[in-house]
């Protein structure tokens, strides 16, 4: 590959993911995520898109930028088609199969997510994995302030559940994973 080559992909790779971030932030905008600072909801893909970088050493550009999407078709008014306009077909997909129904009772969508994560892309694997080491960590550090012990044990272990049907997709996120839920209360 030479050198021009190589930064025409590297400019490619950097416009999208500064245009996933930018989306993803207006959409996010007056969102609060429900710790007691109600720190900006966009905090969470963004640290996403840095788990996958910095601790998988994952470099897939449509897999940043759907994790970057991730939480937009679940919690803002994007539809999949306005994410296919945007950032075509395959990063719409990955962020659908990492979406929620939300019209589904809760209960029923926790159990959906445990079996669809070990049949979803590979992509959309990592993606679930790093939203499950962002959140459990959250929960040690900035949990959402009514939760009570209780419920944050409770979601440890779905999570676990998800994360189990995801394992062999990539060692040191699951690793990671492993690390953080043996900090449970």
């Amino acid at each position: 590959m030479d050198l021009n080559e190589l930064t025409i992909t590297d400019t490619r790779t950097t416009d999208l993911i500064l245009r996933a971030v930018a989306f993803a932030a207006h959409k996010h905008r007056d969102q609060r995520r429900k710790d007691k600072e109600a720190s900006p909801y966009i905090n969470h893909p963004i640290e996403l898109a840095h788990v996958l970088w910095d601790e998988g050493a994952v470099r897939d550009p449509l897999v940043i930028a759907a994790a970057l999407l991730h939480d937009t078709l679940e919690d803002t008014e994007t539809s999949w088609q306005e994410l296919r306009g945007e950032f075509g077909e395959e990063i719409a997909d990955i962020v659908l199969e990492v979406t929620d129904t939300q019209w589904i009772k809760k209960e029923v969508r926790k159990r959906l997510q445990v079996a669809k994560a070990r049949h979803s892309s590979e992509r959309a694997r990592l993606v679930k994995l790093a939203d499950k080491i962002c959140n459990v960590r959250d929960l040690g550090t900035r949990a959402p302030a009514n939760w009570s012990l209780e419920r944050k044990r409770q979601y440890y272990e779905w999570a676990r559940e998800v994360v189990d049907r995801l394992r062999g997709t990539h060692l040191e996120l699951e690793r990671r994973f492993d690390e953080v839920y043996a900090l449970k209360p």
